[in-house]
């Protein structure tokens, strides 16, 4: 077997094939900066409720950073936790239902924190085959023994969970961020219960979307200040801002305080996003109609775009996937969407497990009834051949 000793003079020329090969498959990435206001119809983001914009929200950001500073200065244990930040915390538990809330950098560090910390060698991990990838990095950091068992099929986590001796989890998104289709947390819970497991579930995309005014699909369920349940969230979505938080009993709090790696060593959230997820967390809290406006909108955008003959999931929350022929097709689709005028998003592998390209539109409470039929007729327009074929194949 011939080795391949690398060229001194380009130690990176292996990435000119691994570049070539992404062209071939249709799956470049690239970024785009945006201006400050575009003239796009954004249906791409994940500010369901439109408050990133929001004056009070925005009013939130600048006084925190007047009073704060730009920075939280420091990791949470040395400076980084600011009275904004505990006053953000308590309110997001009690909004939720839940005992105690931690907030961290992101959501993606808070489901690294939530799953390394309640895992480990000893620890068997059930994970939904459908969960988001800062799940499933959650799992390979926490070296525990990982399940992934099929997607939103509880008999399945049951049985995993009942052959293992010792400690154990189950965790899964409450929204799965591809199709918008919701997990059976009912059916998970039941699983936990009967096996003695941790129940650890991403609300990314539920709070402010399901439950209550908002309040999340573990309240929606039931399941919220379960002794037994650990929710975990980002700021960036329906709060309008950034960060993230693990939401459970307070001793798991405490333990997340003095275990995770992503709470220890990472500088504490910028005071200004603080500042703006709690100004969007009391407007919430006084208009939970939004929550319910969001709703409509995403199954408005369903029926308009399945009764034109595309193929879509129905959304149990704010996301709308429709279906591409191709990962080349779903980029040109998302593109011309583009040029003709609306932002949408683009899924392609790796990010869907079942490798089946998709634009996702995310519905916002406050698109206009003409931006709806603007956007779906954008959309159609725009599609590819083969799109509405792919109704007929799998109806």
């Amino acid at each position: 077997m011939t080795q391949h000793t690398p060229d001194p003079e380009d130690v990176f020329a292996w990435i000119d094939g691994a570049e070539r090969a992404r062209e071939q498959a249709g799956l470049v990435r690239a970024l785009r900066p945006r201006p400050a206001h575009s003239p796009l119809l954004d249906l791409a983001s994940n500010d369901y409720l439109g408050l990133t914009r929001h004056p009070l929200t925005v009013r939130g950001a600048r006084e925190a950073a007047e009073r704060w500073g730009a920075g939280a200065t420091g990791s949470r244990l040395v400076t980084g936790t600011t009275e904004l930040h505990a006053e953000l915390e308590r309110e997001l538990a009690a909004f939720a239902g839940f005992e105690a809330a931690l907030v961290l950098s992101s959501g993606y560090a808070a489901n690294l924190a939530a799953v390394t910390a309640l895992g480990d060698r000893d620890t068997l991990v059930v994970s939904d085959a459908g969960n988001h990838a800062s799940i499933v990095d959650g799992c390979r950091l926490s070296r525990a023994e990982v399940a992934v068992t099929p997607h939103s099929d509880p008999e399945t986590a049951r049985k995993t969970l009942a052959a293992h001796e010792g400690r154990s989890l189950l965790v899964t998104d409450s929204v799965f961020s591809v199709d918008g289709d919701a997990a059976p947390l009912a059916a998970y819970a039941d699983a936990c219960r009967a096996e003695g497991a941790a129940l650890v579930v991403d609300d990314a995309h539920g709070l402010g979307v399901l439950g209550e005014g908002g309040r999340g699909a573990l309240y929606a369920a039931g399941l919220a200040g379960a002794p037994g349940v650990v929710a975990t969230m980002t700021l960036s979505k329906s709060l309008g801002s950034q960060g993230g938080a693990v939401l459970g009993p307070a001793k798991v709090i405490r333990h997340l305080i003095n275990t995770a790696r992503t709470f220890i060593f990472d500088t504490g959230l910028a005071p200004a996003a603080a500042g703006a997820a709690l100004a969007s967390l009391r407007l919430l809290r006084a208009e939970p109609q939004r929550a319910d406006r969001v709703r409509e909108v995403a199954v408005e955008l369903y029926d308009r775009l399945t009764a034109a003959g595309l193929t879509a999931a129905r959304p149990d929350a704010a996301v709308v996937s429709v279906r591409a022929p191709s990962a080349s097709a779903a980029l040109r689709w998302a593109a011309d969407c583009r040029e003709a005028g609306l932002s949408v998003g683009c899924f392609r592998p790796p990010s869907v497990p079942d490798g089946i390209s998709r634009l996702r539109l995310t519905a916002r409470a406050d698109l206009t009834g003409d931006e709806i039929v603007r956007a779906v007729g954008t959309v159609l327009r725009t599609a590819p051949a083969g799109a509405t074929r792919m109704r007929d194949a799998t109806a």
